[in-house]
């Protein structure tokens, strides 16, 4: 018979994915399963194969590779059987490749057997390449080897996985039907290396490790995991950030250190807040705000050229140019700009107030602020999300000192401080400092988010912590620090809708039937 390329003819299992239907496939393999094993062929005591090529390097390659003999292993997701010989697809890491077995190759015996073989199974082929007369890149497989049973059934081709939630409850098996996802993935790699990459060879900083588990939730305004630790008898938490963690490096004289690693925060979910999140922070001795608005848009990017070879970043429709420099906008400005109300012209709080009423705040929530709260507030409510207003990418800066616990103050008006946050899409992506390093001024401020704290005013304010105030009396250098929002910035690449979609194992609610 002609080598053909049979692909349109290959259909999975099962046709109708009844619920009736699917327990009596899962049964059948069950006993294929038995009948394996009773014949002394059990695919679970397999512990290896050598695999010496994969499928895009062989299709890409196929000139230099032809008649050459490979050794690959994969999933198979297409079986066309066609009596003494069949078609299979089987999918590695890079994709899918066609095999072609006939009986009179691998034995009468072997060929029985492989018929048996499902949709899902994991199987290992030697053979040699060629290509069919309908031009398909395959491999003329010699010997083949179940090396696992699959006992469940994958979605079939047509319908595919689309249950959102199932998606992300089964990333293995999402990984498995839906290439696009494994893609993403892939980009998500290629982001964190990049930034990585620029942070090392372009700048200079030393990647460290700091403490997950805390006594104290620090560097961050957020509501923290709280657990316990027996031995010591310890209430301790998950960290908010590890801010004050590499701060205390600098102090120790590492005078560039960042980490990328996870934060938790016990806070609301939606497309763009997951209580475990991928963040990085990053602190430079001896340089300040602008010093690390320049590490910001160069990460930014290098990371879009490297994983879609522009830096045009194209997310839901609309288009993003982060090539640098970026805009800034003065937060003051942009309140007066959005509401009109100019508190350039305002000085007391109790004008603050008023104001603040009068443009439609809740006379409640308002009486406990000062002028710089309210201004935040402000900018948080009416600002941020005016469709359009900070599609950015924009640097945002004056943020007033009593929503900046951690930020130097601005010489120039001291009401504000020396920080800035970076916007695209209308999304906060970073958030940086010149950092504060009077002892005494980061004392006072403790203090008064440590009251906010205890009085039930603000359950989020940053707590008490000596320990880094007495690093502080030891000498920070003047420093830069960033911190950088690492799944928002892989959204914005991947052009992912929901941060759900760009991490692989996301925060997911219970089911009835969870164990």
């Amino acid at each position: 018979m002609s080598m053909e390329d049979t692909r349109d003819n290959m259909i999975p299992e099962p046709e109708e994915n009844t619920e009736e239907n699917l327990n009596e496939l899962r049964r059948i393999r069950r006993e294929k399963l038995k009948a394996l094993q009773e014949a002394g062929r059990n695919p679970f005591l397999e512990e290896k194969w050598e695999v010496t090529a994969h499928s895009m390097d062989i299709k890409e390659n196929f000139d230099a590779m032809e008649d050459q003999e490979v050794s690959c292993a994969g999933r198979i997701m297409a079986f066309r059987n066609m009596g003494k010989a069949s078609f299979i697809d089987i999918q590695d890491k890079q994709g899918r490749i066609q095999c072609y077995v006939r009986r009179d190759a691998i034995g009468e015996e072997e060929y029985d057997w492989f018929k048996s073989y499902d949709i899902g199974d994991i199987i290992g082929v030697e053979g040699t390449v060629f290509k069919t007369k309908h031009g398909e890149v395959s491999i003329k497989v010699q010997k083949v080897v179940l090396l696992t049973k699959s006992l469940q059934i994958l979605p079939d081709k047509w319908h595919g996985l689309k249950d959102q939630d199932l998606r992300y409850r089964q990333r293995y098996v999402d990984l498995i039907v839906n290439p696009e996802v494994r893609e993403t993935f892939i980009k998500r790699a290629k982001i964190i290396k990049e930034i990585k990459r620029v942070l090392e060879e372009d700048y200079g900083y030393l990647e460290v490790d700091t403490p997950i588990l805390t006594t104290i939730a620090g560097g961050a305004n957020a509501r923290p995991f709280n657990t316990h630790h027996n031995t010591l008898n310890l209430d301790m938490k998950l960290r908010i950030s590890n801010e004050l963690y590499l701060k205390r490096l600098i102090v120790g004289g590492l005078d560039r250190v960042y980490e990328m690693g996870k934060m938790f925060r016990n806070e609301g979910m939606d497309r763009n807040h997951n209580p475990e999140f991928t963040s990085m922070e990053c602190y430079m001795a001896y340089g300040d705000m602008e010093s690390v608005m320049d590490v910001t848009e160069q990460i930014i990017y290098k990371a879009a050229i490297a994983v879609n070879g522009t830096p045009v970043i194209t997310y839901q429709g609309k288009q993003f140019d982060v090539t640098p420099p970026w805009r800034r906008l003065d937060m003051t400005d942009a309140v007066k700009e959005i509401t009109g109300v100019d508190f350039h012209k305002i000085d007391s709080d109790e004008d603050a107030r008023a104001a603040a009423i009068t443009y439609g705040m809740n006379e409640e929530d308002v009486k406990e602020w000062t002028r710089g709260k309210i201004i935040a507030e402000m900018f948080e409510e009416y600002c941020e999300d005016v469709p359009g207003y900070l599609d950015g990418p924009v640097f945002v800066v004056g943020h007033p000192v009593e929503v900046s616990p951690l930020s130097k103050r601005d010489p120039k008006d001291p009401r504000i401080t020396r920080r800035f946050e970076g916007y695209i899409n209308g999304w906060e992506v970073c958030n940086a400092f010149s950092e504060l390093n009077d002892p005494i001024d980061q004392y006072e401020r403790f203090a008064e988010q440590q009251h906010q704290l205890d009085c039930g005013i603000d359950d989020e304010a940053h707590p008490m912590d000596l320990d880094f105030v007495n690093a502080l009396e030891i000498g920070l250098p003047p420093t830069g620090g960033l911190g950088v929002g690492i799944d928002r910035v892989i959204m914005l690449i991947c052009d992912a809708p929901s941060i759900r979609d760009i991490i692989l194992f996301p925060t997911m609610k219970s089911l009835p039937n969870d164990k």
